[in-house]
């Protein structure tokens, strides 16, 4: 919610003026007046989870859904807001645990980058159509009979 005072000395006119400018109302964001200084702008849109993303990206593909909550816990970034690694392996990034050593190059001749939710989804879709779930194999007792596999 973002609160905004009005202008109105700046005008030397005693009713509020806006300062709210045609992409504020353009953008879909809710304007209530509070009181007679100050106005409230409730932002329509929400912000999707991380899991809510991956659902709606893996929508074709349930089983890589399933494969993100064993590899993530449907988790792109750590506590520190830094890109998730693995446990095991550390070189293993983001919410579908792309691996960096096996996968960074040919990533970045892609053009995709794997520690953005974007490219690690777009990288593990490219993975997918390629080999399917063999490149999660060592998670497969989490997701096996998950998600249409």
């Amino acid at each position: 919610m973002i609160i905004l005072f009005l202008a109105t000395s700046l005008t030397g006119i005693n009713s509020p003026v806006s300062l709210l400018t045609p992409m504020h109302e353009a953008s879909g964001e809710k304007v209530t007046i509070v009181d007679s200084g100050i106005k409230e702008i409730e932002s329509e849109k929400t912000v999707q989870s991380t899991e809510e993303i991956v659902k709606n990206y893996f929508a074709d593909a349930p089983i890589m859904v399933e494969i993100a909550r064993c590899e993530s816990t449907f988790r792109q970034i750590n506590s520190k807001g830094e890109v998730l690694r693995g446990v095991v392996n550390s070189r293993d990034v983001g919410v579908m645990q792309i691996n960096e050593r096996f996968h960074g190059d040919t990533a970045e001749k892609m053009n995709v980058d794997i520690y953005s939710i974007d490219g690690n989804l777009e990288y593990a879709r490219h993975l997918y159509e390629k080999q399917g779930t063999k490149p999660w194999k060592a998670s497969e007792k989490c997701w096996k009979g998950k998600g249409n596999v």
